[in-house]
């Protein structure tokens, strides 16, 4: 027999809703049930509304419903409808008719330094109540006020599913999800996590912070999660997503609130407000919350604050939405402190401004001055002009505008000059956290437990509960547990008592909601015998009375039937029970919402109704990866049959996430979503009831697309083509495979290029059209009747090249018994692959047998191949290697006999030895002289006609050169040297003729031999040490007497005698002269004994006489100044070019007026070259400016215009450079 039933939450399917009516209508009230035949009872004010004149109760199944006729203002009241253990209030409105009213409603207006409060808005026509209670949008933007929000780079909604705020304890773990679709994306996206602004999470992996990805290639969906670990205290707060592909961006933000220590922060706030109450930290606590239209007239909670005492600062701040407490506590004590007189402001900044979110707000501070230059400040940071903050300077005013303010705005400002500084708060307002799901009345039996549940517009809003006016909190005994779900929060009681009883509300900024508890005494228990065909039921009371139903309808009593009551036990017995006795029983007690039913049937043995069981092929369910598996399988039996489906000995159940196993009359369900391939395999579904069971099995085969193909290897490649190989997957998906798609790209590219478009039945292929010299890539994918695998890796980079064209001029450079030496010149065609070398093989004469001359590549052009046989005829080839392979082999034109070849011996004297070779004392001597002869010459060296000592120099002599060494010649090694080359009776000779040369001595008998006017004569005789080379000529020098300053008057003079002129009369002059040969000039010099003075002549000089000239010119520009288009932010100059005399006198203007005073502005003139330097310009500095020069021959003027732009992201620009690029390549 069943248990008895335990009340479920709700009996009611479709709940009746509060209406308005007029006076003297009608007016329907409708409700859904859950049971067909449940029993309900309408109510007006707590008292039972019974059908009459006034009221129509219908049933109809399980639709009922209420209708009230002419309607008049006495039933304007609350109403309600039970049903089992539910109870549903509504309230019914009475109204007369009116006309249209016209409500008008404000948008935003602009805040400045005392924000003038909002208008109400019009009261809504009809106050949703229930379930049917809809929330305001939260993705709704505010207001701009018109103007444009900055945005990095058009969102285009690559995120499927965007992180969600969450909430966790102290020490425990929480995950963030976001998943992107890469259906049309070229590339894997980049994602990036941040905690606030700008700190970048990757750098920050470790012991509390994880992030992971994942891939389904079934959806092509990446998600990635950020996975906090062990949370603490300090991970509170506000965190964005954001994601990249190519040119393609999106972002989102979402908050973490971490509880644990919001008890110990109430604690240290109730104190009295001492001095570190103020060092408080609740913006962790409050999150963020959409823009709502409140309802109230905006306050100045500054004012309320500075007169509130320091227990009341909670309050006040969840009252209106204060969502930094902490910096409110540390600001007001700020305030209170008595500021220090300012010289440089005439009116400061007011302590504090409140702002509503997403309206502006105008901070105006008055300076002494007015042409200092002030500098606002953030948070103690300088701020630039943008396009959200604005500066403005009118005479001694000036003004910050903070356009379209957020919660990120809320800081401390400043304006600074010089030393000075005045500074002001200012608070943003969020707009109240609204209920859109009200409290619904609830009647529980004692020891039940108990949730009361609303939802309210903001995820993480804090909520007050309260029961008949008390504030109800966690106690020791955790009677009352409050859970936050998202938007949703819940208030649960464990083990309802009758003390529960109450009015409970909740309570947020923007609004409360009401709902009525009602616990009733102990339920009444039910046992049930079993006996097919006697149906008495126990209760726990035995003054209980009760009625017995069937199917609805009460049971009367006749010959078969009699119903029983003795003591607790009520019995219904059926005597002789026929098929018509089939039906539903019921029993339910007076005065109380409850029944018990027991189905009186026949019982039917379980079937299971299959043509599919077995394992044949024939038998087998085929389902493709990813998609649903359903297993309808239909089954008959009465009582209806549990169903119990197993896989091998595992019994399957709701426990996995992807299975579902639902059972309806006449069938039950088994289903998987995303079947996998693990889900292969032989699936049981077992059917009991109390006259038996029935068992079939299905075979369930679960295909897929197949694995990616192993990693390609690329076999050999040509001049444009390649030859790729690859092994088949390990896995073919459970369906044969059809064949293969083949791709390549540049390794340089992103671009895959298709290659086949049918597939390729081998693992073989040959790719051609492909350029030379680049390098590429290759992948495979395998392809079965289900679709296409994964790609495969890409294959190592390789570059399409052809062999080379064969070496040229291969010959024979000498010979001997056991070697010979071969040379050769590289191909004449490279191609664009490196030469990696070449290679030598030899063949016997007679044989078609190529050995390697040596192992491996040779880089040389030249090779010795060593340990030949004496008398063999051997033929010689020789190929060139790079990447593609070896080349065409170059050949020799007969073969060649190893065996060496009498030479004469010859003696090959370099050209720069044919004549005299000449070195300077102390520098070395290397002479190689090549010579040739087989065997092996005599060598021998002779020095004038005398065999050479090897003290005097040194000789090494080898099978082709001999070289004789002096490391520092002396002037001793000068001669004639011979060598001698000999074999047997034939030789040879060579004479090299060897000078050294020193410095040559100084020359002798320096004399003067006349002066007359300008004049002096001199003459020497030459020296006598020449330096074993010829005097090329000598070097005379001057020297005034008085200053001994000599001065070269001849270079390379080649007489011994010679006149110096132009002498300076009155000055008195000695003279000497330098030898010079190969070497350089003497180290000595030879001097005049006397000196030689030149007489004064009395001639007196006339200068000539010359009129002045005037050189005044009036002002003219040279280069102007050229229109310009600059970035906010970026210092600019403003350039030109300007002559006249005397010097022009210069001012600059814009739009007219005279900057020169301006501190912004610095001019600049350097060279005629006139600068103007704009210091950090705004969109304000642009106009046009003017350089006007004046001087008393005139004036001139010249002028530009200057366009002053936002500074855009780096992506922006780089959307922009791709447009212009495209729209250049079109045109």
């Amino acid at each position: 027999m069943p248990e008895p039933v335990k009340k479920a939450v709700s009996a009611f399917t479709k709940k009746p809703k509060s209406q308005e009516a007029e006076e003297g209508s009608s007016v329907v009230f409708e409700a859904g049930t859950e049971k067909p035949e449940a029993k309900v009872k309408w109510q007006c004010n707590s008292k039972d509304i019974a059908s009459d004149n006034k009221y129509v109760i219908t049933a109809d199944g399980n639709k009922h419903s209420l209708t009230i006729q002419a309607i008049t203002k006495e039933d304007a009241n609350v109403y309600a409808v039970i049903a089992g253990g539910s109870k549903v209030k509504f309230d019914l409105k009475v109204i007369t008719k009116q006309g249209p009213v016209k409500a008008t409603k404000d948008g935003p207006t602009e805040s400045s330094a005392e924000p003038e409060p909002e208008p109400e808005p019009a009261p809504p026509a009809a106050a949703p109540t229930g379930e049917e209670t809809t929330a305001p949008a939260p993705e709704a933007p505010p207001a701009d006020d018109g103007q444009l929000s900055d945005t990095r780079q058009d969102l285009t909604g690559l995120f499927t599913e965007k992180p969600q705020s969450g909430e966790v304890t102290v020490g425990e773990n929480i995950t963030f999800v976001a998943k992107v679709n890469a259906e049309s994306l070229l590339k894997k996206p980049t994602i990036k996590w941040f905690k606030g602004k700008w700190m970048d999470l990757a750098s920050k992996s470790g012991k509390h912070l994880q992030l992971k990805e994942t891939y389904d290639r079934n959806t092509k969906i990446y998600t990635f999660e950020m996975q906090i670990i062990a949370a603490k205290a300090n991970f509170a707060g506000g965190y964005r997503c954001e994601v990249l592909s190519k040119d393609k961006f999106d972002s989102c933000n979402f908050d973490l609130t971490v509880h644990g220590e919001y008890f110990f922060i109430l604690f240290v706030f109730s104190t009295d407000g001492k001095e570190d109450s103020g060092e408080l930290d609740f913006s962790t606590l409050l999150r963020k919350r959409a823009v709502q239209v409140s309802t109230e007239p905006d306050v100045d909670v500054w004012e309320i604050l500075s007169h509130a005492p320091a227990s009341e600062y909670e309050k006040i701040a969840f009252q209106y939405g204060i969502t930094d407490l902490r910096g409110m506590l540390k600001r007001l004590k700020k305030m209170k402190k008595e500021e220090k007189k300012s010289e440089a402001f005439l009116k400061k900044l007011d302590p504090a401004y409140q702002v509503t979110k997403g309206h502006k707000i105008k901070l105006a501070v008055q300076v002494a001055n007015a042409d200092v230059e002030v500098k606002w400040q953030k948070n103690g940071k300088d701020i630039q002009p943008t396009g959200r903050y604005i500066f403005e300077s009118v005479g001694n005013m000036r003004y910050l505008t903070i356009n379209h303010c957020s919660l990120a705005d809320d800081a401390t400002y400043s304006c600074v000059v010089g030393e000075d500084k005045c500074t002001t708060e200012l608070f943003v307002k969020e707009p109240p956290v609204m209920i859109v799901k009200n409290l619904e009345d609830q009647m529980v039996m004692k020891g039940e437990r108990v949730e009361l549940e609303c939802e309210v517009s903001e995820e993480g809003a804090n909520v007050k509960w309260e029961k008949d006016g008390v504030e109800l909190t966690r106690d020791e005994s955790f009677k009352y547990r409050f859970k936050k779900d998202g938007c949703k929060h819940i208030l649960i009681i464990n083990e309802a008592t009758k003390e529960d009883c109450g009015h409970y509300k909740v309570k947020t900024n923007g609004g409360e909601s009401v709902a009525e508890l009602m616990v009733q005494g102990d339920p009444v228990k039910f046992f049930w015998p079993v006996n097919e065909n006697i149906k008495p039921c126990e209760v726990s009371d035995e003054n209980v009375r009760g009625t017995w139903y069937k199917n609805g309808v009460e049971v009367k009593l006749d010959a078969r039937v009699n119903i029983t009551h003795i003591g607790r036990i009520h019995k219904l017995t059926i005597d002789d029970v026929k098929p018509e006795d089939e039906g539903d029983y019921t029993f339910v007690p007076d005065g109380y919402a409850f029944n018990l039913s027991a189905k009186l049937n026949f019982l039917d043995p379980p079937k299971i109704h299959l043509d599919c069981t077995g394992r044949t092929a024939e038998s087998t369910i085929v389902v493709v990866a990813g998609n649903k598996l359903r297993l309808d399988v239909p089954i008959t039996g009465d009582p209806a049959p549990t169903v119990i489906w197993t896989k091998g000995e595992k019994v399957l159940n709701e426990g996995d996430g992807r299975v579902h196993v639902e059972t309806t009359q006449g069938h039950c369900v088994f289903t998987i979503e995303g079947a996998e391939r693990q889900d292969e395999g032989i699936y049981s579904v077992v059917v009991r009831n109390p006259a038996g069971e029935d068992t079939a099995d299905i075979n369930v085969k679960v295909v897929d697309v197949p694995d990616a193909p192993q990693t390609p290897r690329i076999l050999s490649v040509g001049e444009d083509s390649c030859v790729v190989q690859w092994d088949p997957p390990k896995f073919d998906g459970g369906q044969p495979i059809i064949g293969y798609v083949i791709e390549r790209k540049k390794k340089q590219s992103y671009r895959w290029m298709r290659l086949n478009f049918d597939p390729y039945p081998e693992t073989t292929y040959e790719a051609k059209r492909m350029i030379e010299g680049v390098p590429y890539e290759m992948r495979i994918y395998a392809v079965n009747s289900i679709g296409m695998s994964r790609h495969s890796p890409a294959s190592q980079p390789f570059v399409p090249v052809a062999p080379t064209s064969e070496p040229v001029g291969l010959c024979v450079e000498d010979i001997s018994d056991t070697s010979i030496s071969l040379k050769w010149r590289p191909p004449e065609r490279v191609g664009s692959a490196e030469l990696e070398g070449y290679v030598v093989e030899y063949c016997k004469e007679g044989t078609d047998e190529w050995i390697p001359a040596i192992q491996g590549l040779t880089e040389r052009t030249s090779l010795i191949v060593r340990d030949l046989t004496t008398g063999d005829k051997l033929q010689f080839r020789v190929r060139a290697f790079n990447m593609a392979g070896p080349s065409a082999p170059a050949t020799l034109a007969q073969p060649v006999t190893i065996r060496e070849i009498m030479q004469r011996p010859k003696i090959w004297l370099p050209r720069n030895l044919r004549q005299t070779l000449i070195k300077k004392v102390g520098e070395t001597v290397n002479l190689l002289i090549p010579f040739q002869g087989k065997p092996r010459p005599k060598v021998t060296w002779h020095k004038d006609g005398e065999p050479l000592n090897a003290s005097f120099a040194s000789v090494r002599n080898s099978d082709l050169d001999s070289i004789l060494f002096i490391r520092k010649t002396e002037r001793k090694h000068s001669g004639r040297y011979e060598l001698q080359v000999q074999i047997e009776n034939v030789e040879d000779t060579a004479t090299v003729n060897l000078q050294i040369v020193d410095l040559p001595g100084p020359p002798e008998g320096l004399k003067i031999m006349d002066i007359w006017g300008f004049n002096v004569a001199l003459e020497w005789k030459p020296p006598k040490e020449n330096g074993n080379c010829e005097i090329t000529g000598y070097t005379v020098q001057k020297a005034d007497k008085k200053t001994m300053e000599w001065f070269t008057v001849y270079h390379q003079y080649r007489r011994t005698n010679c006149v110096v002129s132009d002498l300076i009369m009155g000055n008195e002059y000695v003279f000497r002269v330098f030898a010079m040969n190969l070497v350089g000039l003497s180290q000595d010099a030879c001097n005049t004994k006397d000196s030689a003075y030149i007489q004064k002549t009395g001639i007196a000089y006339k200068p000539p006489s010359y009129k002045e000239h005037d050189f005044s010119e009036a002002p003219k520009f040279t280069h102007p100044l050229v229109n310009r288009s600059i970035i906010a932010g970026y210092s600019a100059t403003l350039s030109c070019s300007v002559r006249g005399i005397p010097k022009p006198k210069v001012t600059w203007y814009k739009n007219k007026m005279d900057i020169t005073n301006e501190a912004k502005y610095r001019m600049l003139s350097k060279q005629g070259v006139l600068t103007l330097e704009i210091r950090k310009p705004c969109p304000f500095d642009g106009g046009v400016y003017m350089c006007k020069a004046v001087n008393d021959s005139g004036e001139d003027v010249v002028e530009c215009k200057l366009e002053v732009r936002r500074e855009y992201p780096a992506s922006h620009t780089a959307q922009k450079y791709v447009l212009l690029s495209t729209i250049q390549r079109g045109t």
